[in-house]
């Protein structure tokens, strides 16, 4: 539930990409995106007729900014990737593969669901177009809490987003007969927000303000640099290989680890109240908040996982 707005947000922003680039019919995404974020575009080209160009990807590295370059041409409407890879954790060139859409005369549109709280994201820095995002994993939010949506300035008033809603109407206590857009990033909102998980994502939002991205930042590579430096002595022994970037700027807040038997492992965990997620197709993952996680928790977790594959292989 936590992802599907983001998933719509995904839509109505790609939609209103395609819109702005006529002519156009190429949408460039790679196949190790999210899964949702695939859907949405290859839903959107059978719609259109337009062609998706899926890049071969690293599942442990990540996308290269060349692999974008060998994509893109004069067609290219939209690259949509993600900032940070959801299985691995790999950290994308946002600056450099933004550059590269620009230079095609594609626009670019990035998901930010693994990045937000977690990483530092200069969207204006990087001159980047569009991004979608969630709250509910680094913002803790919980699950449900709302998505977000950025549209650069420049754009703002350029874009029209295709699902129309009273909550991104001009006026919308009037009820009037015919849809007449907010002003700026107001007419990307579709209908009511949920009330909770708004409030939810406030104190999230704040308790980072708080402690600020810089400070969350260097603790999350303290984090993930101690839980590989405890897995490559307790873990790789035991079959165990790293699926995540090595070097902490190419990596983002989870580390992710490759073994035979990593679904059972992921259950056997969560059987002792070690949370971790299970990635295909034999990779266990863990994620790491830096606002609440402890390093207590870290070695606890990798000495469960230890005694866990010793135990049964």
């Amino acid at each position: 539930m936590g992802r599907r707005p983001g998933t719509v947000n995904l839509y109505k922003l790609a939609c209103a990409a395609l819109d702005a680039r006529p002519g156009r019919r190429v949408i460039v995404t790679d196949q190790d995106n999210f899964p949702s974020d695939r859907y949405v575009v290859e839903g959107i080209a059978a719609q259109r007729g337009a062609e998706l160009r899926l890049l071969a990807t690293d599942i442990n590295e990540g996308l290269a900014p060349d692999a974008v370059r060998g994509a893109v041409d004069q067609d290219t409407a939209l690259v949509s990737l993600s900032h940070v890879a959801y299985r691995s954790g790999a950290l994308a060139d946002m600056a450099a593969i933004t550059k590269i859409a620009h230079e095609a005369g594609a626009l670019m549109l990035w998901d930010l669901s693994h990045s937000v709280g977690a990483v530092p994201v200069e969207l204006d820095a990087c001159d980047a177009d569009l991004a979608v995002g969630c709250t509910y994993k680094y913002l803790n939010a919980g699950p449900g809490a709302p998505a977000f949506l950025y549209v650069c300035a420049r754009l703002t008033e350029v874009l029209r987003q295709p699902i129309w809603g009273w909550f991104s109407q001009r006026d919308q206590f009037a009820m009037g007969p015919r849809y007449d857009p907010a002003a700026g990033i107001a007419k990307f909102v579709t209908g009511t927000p949920p009330i909770l998980g708004t409030a939810a994502v406030e104190e999230g939002a704040r308790l980072l303000l708080e402690a600020g991205i810089g400070a969350l930042r260097a603790k999350s590579v303290r984090l993930t640099s101690y839980l590989i430096n405890l897995a490559d002595a307790w873990l790789v022994p035991l079959g165990c290989t790293l699926g995540t970037p090595r070097q902490a700027a190419r990596r983002g807040g989870h580390v992710t680890f490759c073994h035979p038997r990593a679904e059972q492992i992921v259950a056997q965990l969560a059987a002792v109240n070690v949370l971790t997620d299970y990635r295909t197709p034999d990779r266990f993952r863990l994620g790491l908040s830096p606002l609440t996680t402890r390093f207590t928790d870290v070695w606890s977790a990798v000495g469960a996982a230890r005694d866990i594959i010793e135990r049964d292989g």
